[in-house]
This record gives C-alpha cells, structure tokens and sequence, in this order.
C-alpha cells in the first residue's frame, strides 16, 4: 500500500455536508424568477462543477445566459448569508484531522465552491487543522482543470506524487489525474460507489478514519 506524506481535500460532499444549505439557497434563487424548485436528489447531482454549473443545470433549458448570471448573483447573496444553517462535518472528520494534525501531515481544502464561501467554511470549521482553502475564483481554473490543485500542492511545499486528493465526485478523480496525483473517494458524500467506480476511481473508503491507514 502507498503512503503519502500530505492530503488534499475536496469540501462538499468530502468534509463538509453542505447538500442542504446549497439547496435551499438554489430554490430560493429559482423561485425568485418564477422556476420550479428542485428536490434534493436533483441538488445532489447537479454540484460537483461550481455554482454557475449547478445553477445552469437548476433552470429549464434554454434559460438565457443573462438570466443565469442574474439568478447566480442571487444564489450567490443568499448562500453567503445561509451557507452555515445546516452544514457541518461528516461524522468522523474532526477526528480524522486531529489524527493528521498529531502526525503532522499537511492538509488543504481545493473546491469548486466559490472561494470566499470555501475560506469562510474552512476557517469556521477547520482552523488549525487546514494549511491553504482554495475555492473558485476568475484568477484560476475550476477544476477538473489540476490548476487549484498544483497551488495547493505549493502552499504546501509537496510534490504531487508525495500528496493524495481525497474527494467524493468524478471531477475529483478528473483533477487529480490532471495534477498528476493519486486519488481516494469517499463513499459518504454526493455520488456513491458504483457511480464513483464507474467514473475511474481506484480506492474507495467508507468512513473518514479509512484514510489514516495511506499515511
């Protein structure tokens, strides 16, 4: 079994459950131009690729692309205010960044979730245990693209092949082969293990305390 000496995180879905608060801020949005809300199991498949994706997929089709930009800005002005009511940690990833932190292993948060709401979530629930949060900006690449990944992997002073990126989507399979690191998803977040195996993953874990075992 390969050992690594640092850990890239994705957030929602990997450390977070943030499926609530996003689709409440997502209905909310839509209902203000007069669309349909959508249920939690649609939510649930359209993040993974940032919020202008997610609200992309949200409106019915053929919705202009200035009303988009106009719902994202709404979206985006209720969740920065929402964005805490009901997330929190999975169970078990507050005890597995202490484990990391006791052995000194260095960890960053890389997601396509807007970069200050990524900043904010991870200096509330994370501060001291997270080294970089990096979240979507117009300055780098989203993922798939291993742009967010590699300045992670320079804040933390590791070599790609040295770090694992942990996440729970097939994008993050995607960018971590980009970036040219190993990847392990996680089976307790938005997609499940057949789909996560269908997609190319290579280790799937169950529970957050799975992971200490690669370091």
């Amino acid at each position: 079994m390969k050992k690594y000496n640092a850990v890239i995180f994705d957030l929602d879905g990997t450390l977070l459950n943030t499926l609530d608060d996003l689709m409440d801020s997502a209905n909310y949005a839509l209902e203000q131009y007069g669309y349909k809300k959508r249920t939690r199991d649609e939510i649930r498949r359209f993040v993974g690729n940032g919020v202008r994706k997610l609200m992309e997929r949200a409106v019915p089709e053929g919705t202009s692309g200035e009303t988009i930009e106009q719902i994202l800005a709404t979206f985006k002005d209720h969740y920065e205010k929402n964005m805490m009511n009901q997330t929190g940690p999975y169970d078990g990833i507050m005890e597995l960044l202490s484990c990391l932190k006791e052995r000194e292993i260095p960890a960053a948060i890389v997601s396509n979730k807007f970069d200050l709401a990524v900043k904010n979530l991870s200096r509330l629930f994370f501060d001291g245990y997270i080294q970089a949060a990096i979240g979507e900006s117009e300055k780098v690449a989203k993922k798939p693209a291993p742009d967010t990944a590699l300045k992670a992997l320079a804040r933390l002073g590791m070599p790609a092949e040295r770090t694992v990126y942990v996440g729970d989507s097939d994008v993050d399979i995607l960018t971590a082969k980009n970036a040219g690191m190993d990847c392990i998803s996680v089976t307790w977040g938005f997609r499940d293990s057949a789909f996560l195996l269908s997609h190319g993953a290579a280790v799937l874990i169950d529970s957050p305390l799975e992971l200490l075992k690669y370091f």
